[in-house]
């Protein structure tokens, strides 16, 4: 396989989504997993430092709605709900949210199983070990 170039890294279209029926709603919504940007900005929304810059307490707190509200798209990839639009996305129905909830996480590389995946626990076979020094 032949080395990327930045160009090349920075035009690849490598969005991740998938369409899901939510008969509760009466259609079809499209689900985005995260850029590596708005992933990082969910996560970090999720923690309050204290004042040495340490963890101070994790802020779960709409943490449902807030992913969803970054994930939710219509079928131009457009955002359907902004970030001041989270209370309104989490007053539906909780067990529709968690399953939409879990497809953005799994997109995005959330969560335990992505973590395992990418540190290489998760039984798939692992590429060589690096030569560079």
């Amino acid at each position: 396989m032949a080395f990327l170039t930045k160009d090349q890294i920075t035009a690849a279209d490598d969005r991740t989504w998938e369409d899901v029926d939510v008969p509760e709603w009466g259609g079809t919504v499209r689900v985005l997993g995260l850029s590596g940007t708005d992933r990082d900005a969910h996560e970090a929304s999720m923690v309050q430092l204290g004042p040495n810059g340490s963890v101070q307490r994790i802020n779960l707190a709409d943490s449902t709605a807030k992913l969803l509200a970054k994930s939710l798209v219509g079928e131009d990839f457009e955002r359907l709900f902004t970030d001041k639009e989270v209370k309104d996305l989490g007053t539906k129905n909780g067990a529709v949210l968690h399953r939409l909830y879990e497809v953005a996480r799994r997109l995005s590389g959330l969560g335990k199983k992505a973590v395992e995946e990418a540190a290489g626990n998760s039984g798939r076979a692992r590429s060589a070990p690096s030569t560079s020094a």
